[in-house]
This record gives C-alpha cells, structure tokens and sequence, in this order.
C-alpha cells in the first residue's frame, strides 16, 4: 500500500535539493524522504528545508536510506553526474546509467508500487532505462520530458507577443535536447492562430522571429550552464508542476516522457509528448497534429534515441 502524502527523493544535487524545497512548500506533502550517497548532505539540505517549514504547510522531510522509501506514492530520481559546460544531455549518458541500474535495482527491493519520475539526464533515455530495469507498467515510470522546454517556449513567446505565457499553448515535443521540436502548426494565443497573432502584432517575418525563440529553447541550457554552471531553478518548478498532476490525479496534459508505443509511428522509446498525467502517471499518450514536417523531425528525433540505447545496450 503507498501513501501519496509521502514523497521520495534520491539525489539531492544543485536538482535534487531545488526540487525537495518546491515541493516541501507546495503543501503537496506531509512526509519527504532525501536519499543520497552522501547521508551528510541529504541530512543538511533536510534540515535546510525544515527551518523554513513553519512558514509553508506542515511537511516532515528528513534523510533516510532506500527501505526508507517503503510506502511512497511517488519516488523522483534526481541523481547522477552534473552536466559540464559545452557537455551535451547525451554525453551523460554512460556515466548515469549506471548510476540509475544501482538506483532502480535498490528501489525494486522495497517498493514496486509508486509512480517513477525520472529527472536526471539524458532524461528520455534513463526512462527507457528506469522501465526496462523497473519492470514497472509503462505509465508509472515517467520522465520529465519537454515540460520545462515548453515553459520555456511559452514564456518567450509570451515576452516576444507581450502576452501571459500562461495563454500560451504550444509544444515542445521530442528528446529534451538537441532534436527536440516545436510544434507550431497547432500553437495558438488563447485559441487565435499563432501566425494570425504574429500579424496582428506586426510582426512581418513570423517564421524567422520563431525559428529564433526555438533555438533560444534548445539552447537555453547550454546558455545557463555557461553562465552559473547548472541548470536548477526551471526544472524544480516543472517537476512541482508534474507531482501536482499526479498526487491531486488532475488529469492534465503535460509533455513527459513515456515509453511510446505506436504513437507518430514511434515504438519502444520514451520521449516527450503531450500526455494526460493523473495518479497513475502517464495515463495516455495524445496524437496531437502535427505537420508533415512536424511528424518527420519527431521520428528523426525518435531515430537518435533510439540508436543512443542500442549503443549503450540499454
């Protein structure tokens, strides 16, 4: 039996911690466990969080050891090697699978009953690797996909439109890296076409003005990292966002990533797509349209996955 109001955490790096302190706050949960290989640190950013509790809803968050992740409705696996500058989310990959086979196999031996939520990168990747290893059903092991890429989208579109991001409805679909894509042939500003916004606001090249605002999004990583060495704040808050979906079972479209099977003509990988998340995780995996491009860059992007895990034999 697990407890939706308890909420497990492994790693507790520059991701780990960002994310256990959003959602510590979020009220979302009255018990949070922090494993991480360095007890010292998971047992500091414990107490860290715990000063500030009484001014957010009563959450109990301590460290603890894997049994102690017994009873969890959600276990969010944070850990793995930190990106380096000019590092690519697919140069992680050797270093971190091994990392998430220690991780998932320690798990398994106490709770095969919570949903999964794979934060470390390569993320689309290490959720192939999480369901494979896991033997879980394929919607309780989730990664968190384009979440954060879309954000990012919705949020400069929204400057570049001088409009609420939060009115904003587009996708980033994809890997979360180089190949993912945005699907503009459906974006629009509360139901007005975005092409038809882009005119309305004078905007006479929308093409290029967009071309830019996505490659902005793909890069933006590279870009932080470069600046301040890691990428932790937007990703805390989108993995608050997806828990949200889950323990309050919203039903909400979000694009994780979910082993796909036969959606866009893609099988047997997980990337992000735009998919309904509720208690179960991902419960459905939406066929949003998409443009003839649109469907070639996404199996493209599909393609690179899938040969980055033959090559790891993953």
């Amino acid at each position: 039996m697990t407890n939706m109001q308890k909420c497990g955490l492994v790693g507790v790096g520059f991701v780990g911690a960002t994310c256990a302190y959003t959602l510590a706050v979020s009220g979302l949960f009255s018990e949070m466990v922090l494993v991480d290989m360095n007890r010292k640190k998971a047992e500091s950013e414990a107490a860290d969080i715990n000063h500030g509790v009484s001014f957010a809803k009563p959450c109990h968050v301590h460290a603890g050891d894997y049994a102690d992740l017994a009873g969890c409705g959600l276990i969010i696996i944070a850990a793995g090697a930190n990106q380096k500058p000019g590092e690519t989310r697919t140069e992680l990959l050797g270093r971190n699978r091994v990392i998430l086979s220690s991780i998932i196999e320690q798990i398994m031996q106490v709770n095969r009953d919570a949903v999964l939520l794979i934060v470390s990168n390569p993320v689309d990747v290490l959720t192939c690797m999480a369901h494979k290893l896991s033997g879980l059903p394929a919607g309780r092991v989730i990664g968190s996909g384009t979440v954060l890429d879309t954000a990012r989208l919705k949020y400069l579109l929204g400057q570049r439109l001088g409009v609420d991001s939060r009115n904003v409805h587009a996708f980033i679909i994809g890997e979360h890296g180089d190949s993912e894509l945005a699907v503009w042939s459906s974006a629009n500003i509360s139901g007005v076409d975005l092409d038809d916004y882009c005119r309305i606001t004078g905007i006479v090249q929308p093409a290029a003005v967009l071309h830019e605002i996505y490659e902005n999004v793909r890069d933006a990583a590279y870009s932080i990292i470069e600046g301040k060495g890691a990428t932790y704040y937007g990703i805390g808050m989108a993995v608050r966002r997806i828990v949200e979906a889950i323990v309050r079972d919203e039903h909400s479209v979000l694009p994780v990533s979910s082993m796909i099977s036969g959606h866009y003509g893609v099988e047997g990988i997980c990337l992000g797509l735009p998919s309904i998340v509720g208690r179960g995780g991902a419960e459905a995996v939406l066929d949003i349209p998409l443009s003839q491009e649109e469907l070639a860059r996404l199996q493209s992007s599909a393609r690179k996955m899938q040969e980055l895990i033959d090559e790891v034999g993953g």
